[in-house]
């Protein structure tokens, strides 16, 4: 356990400097990067807002999961990871990844039936395909942390 917890700190680091760099994305540079192409599109301007929303969106996603693996941390520090709490964090980021994968799943839906190249139609599904398995992943995962975690109190009770 003691390679868990040095793992705790740099991770952490990791997770406030990624926050704030989808902080970032979120507030100044999808917001400017969808004004720019309107401006420079204009056939493509009605787009802005709703590829603004979605974009926005998908990195709230990734934020819910960032703060959602900072309560996880605290869990394993505090050694607490086989409990039913880290269940209900497991379970936020099992949702967010589904929010986020039907989100891509429409807009995949959307530009396959308008598009007339099959580059980004093609590219939105292998995202959404990777989305999928880390999502199933995830389940799995929180399978394994329930089975743990009911071995634990197990072991707990007869000790």
């Amino acid at each position: 356990m003691f390679a868990e917890h040095r793992a705790v700190g740099p991770l952490r680091i990791f997770l406030v400097v990624l926050f704030g760099l989808l902080l970032l994305f979120q507030v100044m540079s999808l917001p400017g990067q969808f004004a720019h192409m309107a401006r420079e599109s204009p056939e493509f301007a009605y787009l802005r807002w709703p590829a603004t929303a979605v974009t926005v969106f998908w990195v709230l996603c990734v934020q819910v999961v960032v703060v959602a693996t900072w309560k996880l941390l605290t869990l394993v520090k505090n050694d607490r990871i086989f409990s039913e709490g880290a269940l209900k964090w497991v379970d936020v980021i099992v949702w967010a990844i589904a929010a986020g994968w039907v989100t891509l799943a429409g807009v995949l839906l959307y530009v396959g039936f308008n598009a007339t190249d099959p580059g980004l139609p093609l590219m939105l599904f292998l995202m959404s395909v990777g989305v999928a398995a880390l999502g199933l992943l995830m389940v799995v995962m929180r399978a394994l942390l329930r089975q743990a975690t009911r071995l634990r109190a197990d072991m707990e009770s007869v000790i």
